[in-house]
């Protein structure tokens, strides 16, 4: 018999294991690459140090050829992971990220943030905050990263993200409508299959999700925010967020996957922003038969292509 040290309280496939004691295990772990130029695209990136008081990093991408005298849209980009796995310098977001900077010739921050369950939220949100702040210290071209100055346009914002990167996304873009760093402009928002959730189904939701995967996204929103007021705090339900129509950007593009169990969500938050009141551009695509943030592992796929080729197009096309 196991042991009460060794004794699993609540386990959530492929993201945490919980242990009796506090101890836990993340159930994935990300495989890290170094920085440098990619060979495929001439893509250059390397790491940066934006909060010396939490040593938290971004890594920073430019495309070949770049000279300072053309400045480039920006992409502050934040990864998935539910919170809890993920990183900037992953093999995953490396390699879509390089792809992402080739092709929508843009200057990218991809941004690394604390997680959960040691750095509960809302501290993932602070730090993606921290990461504007820092990129809004460039504005007078001379900031702390010689990359920024040089080929970042800076009134050509454009913030990003995928699955719980795209929460970020959300939500930054709510903080910006009220409190934008000084000299910088944010025209659009681009969210990847993000991670919403509710108490109450949307959609089609109780016909195709299983009530062991419900179980699973209540306890892992548990896991993540241990302070909330549930699955319908308004920082993963935004049908429960009145400040929406504030939303600090003139377009947004928003990613669903065919087979994605968010699918719903994201359906539903077309609905929610288009009631809101926001004055914004909003794009919806669905990408048909394609599970959560598909992209990311198979990047030569015909559809994950179509979705970069998207981005390309929302970014560089008034």
């Amino acid at each position: 018999m196991e042991s009460s040290t060794n004794e699993i309280i609540k386990e959530i496939p492929r993201f945490i294991r919980i242990f009796k004691d506090g101890r836990f295990q993340k159930l994935r772990v990300p495989n890290i690459v170094p920085a440098g130029i990619d060979p495929s695209s001439g893509v250059d990136s390397k790491d940066v140090v934006f909060s010396q008081e939490t040593n938290i990093f971004a890594r920073l991408y430019i495309p070949k050829p770049t000279t300072p005298h053309h400045k480039l849209p920006l992409l502050i980009y934040y990864h998935g992971g539910g919170f809890v796995v993920g990183s900037a310098d992953s093999y995953n977001y490396h390699n879509f990220l390089n792809l992402v900077v080739s092709e929508s010739n843009v200057v990218a921050v991809s941004v690394d943030y604390r997680l959960a369950p040691e750095f509960p939220l809302p501290i993932a949100y602070e730090d993606s905050w921290e990461a504007i702040k820092w990129v809004a210290e460039h504005v007078n071209g001379n900031g702390p990263e010689p990359w920024l100055n040089e080929y970042a346009d800076l009134q050509n914002v454009f913030l990003g993200g995928d699955s719980a990167g795209g929460n970020i996304v959300h939500h930054m873009g709510i903080r910006l409508g009220s409190e934008s760093p000084a000299g910088l402009r944010f025209p659009g928002a681009i969210l990847l299959h993000p991670y919403f959730w509710g108490k109450e189904r949307v959609g089609k939701e109780s016909d195709f999700i299983k009530p062991e995967l419900i179980a699973n996204l209540d306890d892992l929103w548990a896991v993540i925010h241990p302070g909330s007021s549930g699955p319908d705090d308004p920082l993963i339900n935004p049908q429960r967020d009145p400040r929406i129509a504030g939303m600090g950007c003139s377009k947004m593009l928003v990613c669903i996957g065919g087979n994605d169990f968010m699918r719903d969500r994201g359906w539903n938050y077309k609905e929610v922003i288009e009631k809101s009141g926001w004055k914004g551009k909003l794009e919806v695509a669905e990408d048909k038969g394609e599970e959560h943030v598909f992209f990311l592992a198979n990047p030569s796929a015909a559809n994950a292509c179509t979705l970069r080729t998207r981005i390309c197009t929302f970014i560089n096309v008034a």
